[in-house]
C-alpha cells in the first residue's frame, strides 16, 4: 500500500497536480480504481506539504431506472472526513433506452464528465481528480491508434477553460493489478456497475489485445507509457523524469 501511495504521490510531484489551497473533486463511480484514489488522496493530504481541501463526487447514470446504492461510499466518506456529493441523473434511460447507442461508452463518458464539472464548479473547486491507472494509459494510446490513426492519450494534466478547471489523474503511475490488491487488503467498497454494456466494451477488448500481446513482447505497457513520456505526447513529459 505505501508503495502505491509513493507512486501516487510521484505522479503529483512530477506534473505538478496539486497546489496551495486548491478544492479537489474526486469523481467516485464505485468502481475499484476511483474508490482507491479517494482512499489516496485522503492519506497523502495528511502529510503532504501543500494545504488541499477534499470533496467527493459522484453521478448516477440510474442504469434500468434504479438508483445505485452508494451507501458504503457515504460511509467511507464519513470515515475520511470528506464531503460526499450524488447527483442522480437519467443518463442511463438517454443512452440505452431513448437513443438506443450501439456504442454508447463514449456519449455516457462525455455527459457523465460535463455533469462532474459542472458538480464540481458548484461546490466551488478548481480541480477535478480522475482515478485513470498505468493500464488505461497505455491502453487509451493504443485504441486512439487502432481505431482513429491517431498517436495520443489523455494528458496527465489538463485544463478546460470553457469550464475554468483542471483534470489531474494521480494513479497513472500505479498498476492496476496492484490497486486491486491493495482495494482488498484495506477492505475499501466497491460498488459494481449494473451498466447493460460493462465487460463489453472497445476498452476491454483493447485490455485483452494488450494482454495477448505481452506474451511475446513483455513490458509493453510500459514500453509505451515510456515512449510518450520521452517524446512529450499530450504532455507526458516532464522535466522531472
Amino acid at each position: 500500500m505505501s508503495n502505491l501511495v509513493g507512486q501516487a504521490r510521484a505522479a503529483i510531484d512530477t506534473y505538478n497536480m496539486i497546489n496551495n489551497n486548491d478544492k479537489i473533486a474526486i469523481c467516485v463511480s464505485g468502481g475499484k480504481d476511483s474508490v482507491f484514489l479517494l482512499y489516496v488522496l485522503s492519506q497523502i493530504q495528511n502529510y503532504y506539504p501543500k494545504n488541499f481541501e477534499l470533496v467527493a463526487i459522484t453521478v448516477d447514470p440510474c442504469f434500468n431506472g434504479k438508483e445505485t446504492d452508494y451507501s458504503e461510499i457515504e460511509k467511507l466518506c464519513k470515515t475520511l472526513n470528506i464531503k460526499y456529493t450524488i447527483h442522480r441523473s437519467q443518463l442511463g434511460n438517454l443512452i440505452f433506452t431513448d437513443r438506443e447507442e450501439k456504442n454508447p461508452c463514449s456519449l455516457c463518458s462525455r455527459m457523465r464528465k460535463g455533469m462532474l464539472n459542472n458538480m464540481a464548479k458548484e461546490l466551488g473547486c478548481n480541480k477535478i481528480a480522475l482515478g485513470h491507472n498505468f493500464e488505461d494509459a497505455a491502453e487509451t494510446f493504443l485504441m486512439n491508434l487502432l481505431n482513429c490513426g491517431h498517436i495520443g492519450c489523455f494528458s496527465p494534466i489538463s485544463y478546460l477553460s470553457r469550464k475554468d478547471i483542471y483534470m489531474i489523474r494521480p494513479l497513472i503511475f500505479c498498476e492496476e493489478n496492484k490497486i486491486i490488491s491493495a482495494v482488498k487488503q484495506n477492505k475499501l467498497p466497491i460498488i459494481k456497475s449494473s451498466c447493460p454494456a460493462n465487460g463489453n466494451t472497445e476498452r476491454q477488448n483493447t485490455k485483452e489485445l494488450l494482454f495477448s500481446i505481452e506474451k511475446k513482447y513483455p513490458h509493453l505497457r510500459k514500453k509505451i507509457i515510456g515512449a510518450m513520456q520521452r517524446s512529450n505526447i499530450d504532455n507526458w513529459g516532464s522535466n522531472k523524469l
